[in-house]
């Protein structure tokens, strides 16, 4: 019965996709993949009633998920695991035609890039002079509260790529969208290593959730980057 039942979802996603699927039945068919012998309909039910919605399940922590019944070792590291294919398929796919042409398309690419971290990561973003992104990759990955910076790393990989502008950005996952005491000094000290080596820190991003908090713009933190927010407007005019 669990069998035919399965084969009839399968030929429904290869036939039209996931556009017709309701939420259970998204994570329904996904977990044919780790729980072979079973009905999963009732472990999408329950994963859907714990987190809220498909976009909750997506983004729990393992830890999270390993708390719903009937969910192993196996359907909690797929589930992860589906998040991490998605965001890494939307980097590659982009990464050579991503043009910035303002604050407001380089908030949206970089909230992107956060889309399920648990933990504080740092992004470096290698921009060309004409706001075109170079390159785009975690340069530290830190713990669920605090993050650090090696000044090694944020050199190599700027010079790697070839970079006249930068942007740092990293995620509060369990705070604001809103730089610390520490994130102030951490931006005064990367301001400083790049002007050194005449490469432009445009801006530094917090990240929160749908938050996007720019350094740069905000007139408390502007006056960090100098000459380097003049720079960025000189990509697009500034919201």
């Amino acid at each position: 019965m669990h069998e035919d039942h399965r084969r009839r979802v399968r030929e429904r996603f290869l036939a039209g996709g996931l556009q017709s699927f309701p939420p259970h039945n998204v994570l329904e068919l996904l977990l044919f993949f780790s729980i072979p012998r079973k009905d999963t309909n009732e472990t999408a039910h329950l994963l859907l009633e714990r987190f809220g919605s498909l976009v909750g399940v997506l983004e729990a922590s393992y830890d999270e998920l390993r708390k719903v019944e009937g969910v192993g070792e196996s359907t909690a590291t797929l589930i992860c695991l589906t998040v991490q294919v998605a965001r890494r398929y939307l980097i590659e796919r982009v990464q050579e035609k991503v043009t910035f042409e303002g604050p407001s398309a380089l908030h949206a690419y970089t909230l992107s890039q956060f889309v399920g971290q648990h933990h504080e990561t740092a992004l470096l973003l290698c921009l060309d002079n004409a706001g075109r992104l170079l390159h785009c990759a975690p340069v530290s990955l830190g713990t669920k509260h605090m993050v650090s910076l090696d000044n090694r790393t944020l050199l190599e990989t700027a010079f790697r790529h070839n970079a006249t502008k930068v942007v740092l950005a990293h995620n509060h996952p369990n705070g604001v969208a809103a730089p610390s005491r520490n994130d102030v000094i951490r931006t005064q000290s990367a301001v400083r290593l790049f002007r050194e080596v005449k490469i432009q820190l445009l801006d530094h991003l917090i990240i929160a959730g749908d938050d996007c908090f720019s350094m740069a713009a905000h007139p408390k933190f502007g006056h960090l980057f100098l000459t380097s927010i003049h720079s960025l407007e000189q990509c697009a005019d500034v919201e």
